[in-house]
């Protein structure tokens, strides 16, 4: 078989499976054969780069970044549906149809999935363009982020010469809770619910953090198709099935009466499916019938939405626990009488703070009102004060951690509190993950998986225990083997030489990331001479305030952050400053960078920047001195023209360097 004739073959075979398990959940072959199809194409394009095109299933991974999005006219307008709350709204929508058709009618039930609606349009069965549904009539071009989604398919068999589908994106309950993990061991704002994350994931300019967020999409309504005609909205559904998009489940009732049947039932099984949903949508089946219906000027009068209330259920408060997060921050929750809430057995509810605790007065023994914020996270809205016990005593914080026993301080910015000590158990996970990222220790092959491997099997219950492991036990973990894990301890002697600049910023001290660790190591000799300054030195260095010196030399001041620094000085982890100010030919200039630099990184251009005593800033003023544009400059690039500020290239800024 020739090159071409096995990739052809490969994307059909790819494109087959793909159908199987993202349309019928029905795979007839393991991930890892999938995979390895799917490593063999790579490896043909990869030789063969002539024979790539757009509808490749290699072609997901999301590629450059945009600057802005385009603007798209809907070919069919991308309508909102009108809301209904009780049965009795819901009769009144059959009675119009009723009134208004004088044919049989019947409607559809399925649910409404609570996304980002999103037209998909295909020529000759291939994918040409994504847009979002914006506000009805024009959207914004999304095509390269949508690529990424794995559920859309690129390329249709047996298609029409034209088809537009509309359906909704969203991001699974599950990859919505995993997300949400990995931004809280990181120390990222958490996503407030699926929609929030999915919105924000295909709408970001760089389609390779789309790629990373696991989106799906499931499809609802066949918009516009140049092919054979259909007669119902249940025929469209089932041809989209067959073409081998992710189709909503329907049902089809003769009377608006028996629809109540499916509409309780996803009502109270909603806490089993994969995605959040708000409601069920109940539609015209007919086509022609919906065509005699029309439209008012802001929702067809042929389907309405019927949208489910909060559910809330009453429960007794067993006892108030404090968990100390990955982050150190200490949360309290009511532990409750179990009980049944929007599809799942609920024990257990979030009360945020302490001044939440106080505005509803929530105590051990008290009867609560608890619902689901989003659908997900289970939370109390309100107390029953009138089945208070008596005796009943108001709840307070403790003033050290639960955990560890260290001291805990409350946030100046908000109503956390904040355990302080660096070898906190709870904090372990983060704190490790920390150490080894990119801007940190920079320690290849130390991912979040390879840290859980590492506490779990008790190698390993803080950051500078890493400079104290060997390669055998290492290798003896899930997933390694011996030669990864020889690898990830080259990684981790390499990092011994990073520099002091990266180690402040491994410490995890609060407000000392990239740019003030960066700062004192251009400020001090070493680690010592950091450890050794006091609040007034610190302050004196710009960019350094009083806060941030407070959190610095309260750090350092603790048994425990001292503990790891003398493990970390007798395993020969360099303590010395990389960052010496080189001159000050860049003294009292601001710089501003865009686009993508070809020479360097924005972290090896900022980190040069101030080491000719210069300063990086991330966006453009009246102040800024310079901006320095690369390829694809957006938005700071056309601020920068209109201020009258210099924009050099590379070219230029190595010219003021050399």
């Amino acid at each position: 078989m020739d090159v071409q004739k096995e990739i052809l073959q490969l994307r059909k075979e790819i494109n087959y499976h793909s159908k199987l398990y993202y349309v019928y959940d029905a795979p007839v072959i393991s991930d890892y054969d999938f995979d390895m199809l799917m490593q063999r194409l790579k490896a043909l394009e990869a030789e063969h780069p002539e024979l790539v095109t757009p509808d490749s299933p290699t072609q997901r991974v999301g590629g450059q970044a945009l600057s802005q999005f385009t603007p798209v006219h809907h070919q069919v307008p991308l309508e909102s549906l009108t809301d209904v709350f009780s049965f009795d709204e819901l009769f009144a929508f059959g009675e119009r149809m009723d009134s208004l058709l004088s044919d049989a009618h019947s409607y559809t039930v399925e649910p409404k999935i609570d996304g980002l609606s999103m037209s998909l349009e295909y020529e000759n069965g291939v994918f040409v363009r994504g847009a979002t549904r914006g506000d009805g009539m024009t959207g914004e071009d999304v095509t390269e982020n949508l690529r990424t989604v794995r559920s859309v398919p690129l390329r249709i068999e047996n298609a029409p010469e034209r088809l537009i589908v509309r359906g909704e994106v969203y991001m699974s309950k599950a990859v919505f809770e995993e997300l949400n993990r990995e931004r809280e061991i990181n120390g990222e704002p958490m996503l407030a619910n699926p929609r929030n994350a999915a919105a924000g994931s295909m709408r970001q300019l760089d389609s390779k953090i789309t790629a990373s967020r696991k989106l799906d999409i499931i499809c609802f309504n066949l918009q516009y198709s140049s092919g054979k005609p259909y007669a119902t909205h249940a025929e469209t559904l089932d041809a989209m099935r067959e073409m081998g998009f992710p189709v909503v489940q329907y049902k089809v009732y003769d009377n608006i009466r028996d629809c109540v049947e499916r509409i309780e039932w996803l009502g109270e099984n909603r806490g089993d499916l994969p995605f959040e949903m708000d409601g069920a949508v109940i539609k015209i089946n007919s086509l022609s019938q919906r065509s005699f219906l029309g439209s008012t000027a802001k929702a067809p009068r042929w389907a309405v939405a019927f949208k489910y209330p909060p559910e809330k259920k009453e429960s007794r408060v067993l006892d108030i626990a404090v968990q100390v997060g990955r982050t150190g921050v200490l949360t309290p929750k009511v532990i409750v009488e179990p009980v049944r809430l929007a599809g799942t057995t609920v024990s257990a509810a979030t009360l945020h703070n302490q001044d939440n605790i106080d505005r509803l007065d929530v105590r051990i023994g008290d009867t609560v009102v608890l619902q689901k914020a989003g659908e997900i996270i289970p939370e109390v809205v309100s107390v029953n004060f009138a089945r208070r016990p008596e005796n009943s005593v108001p709840f307070r914080m403790p003033g050290f951690c639960p955990e560890c026993g260290s001291p805990v301080v409350r946030d100046e910015d908000g109503a956390a509190l904040r355990c302080t000590s660096p070898e906190c158990p709870a904090q372990r996970l983060r704190n490790l993950a920390h150490f080894a990222s990119r801007e940190a220790m920079d320690i290849e092959g130390l991912g979040i998986s390879v840290c859980e491997s590492l506490i779990g099997s008790g190698l390993v219950n803080s950051f500078a225990d890493l400079y104290y492991l060997e390669a055998q036990s290492v290798a003896m973990l899930d997933r390694m083997g011996e030669k990864s894990a020889q690898n990830l301890i080259a990684s981790i002697e390499k990092s011994k030489k990073a520099g002091l600049a990266r180690l402040l910023c491994a410490f995890g001290i609060r407000q000392v990331g990239q740019k003030a660790a960066r700062t004192l190591a251009m400020h001090f000799p070493d680690l010592d001479a950091v450890m050794a300054a006091s609040p007034d030195e610190l302050t004196a260095i710009p960019d350094i305030g009083a806060i941030t010196a407070g959190f610095i030399t309260e750090w350092f001041s603790l048994e425990q952050s001292q503990h790891q620094i003398r493990l970390l000085r007798e395993a020969g982890v360099d303590f010395e400053s990389r960052e010496t100010i080189v001159d000050n030919r860049f003294s009292g200039k601001t710089f501003v960078l865009t686009g993508t630099l070809s020479t360097y990184t924005r972290d090896e251009a900022s980190a040069i920047i101030e080491r000719y005593g210069g300063k990086a800033s991330g966006s453009v003023s009246k102040k800024t001195s310079y901006v320095l544009a690369g390829e694809n400059a957006g938005s700071k690039l056309a601020k920068a023209g209109e201020l009258g500020i210099p924009v050099i290239s590379e070219e230029e800024f190595a010219a003021m360097i050399r």
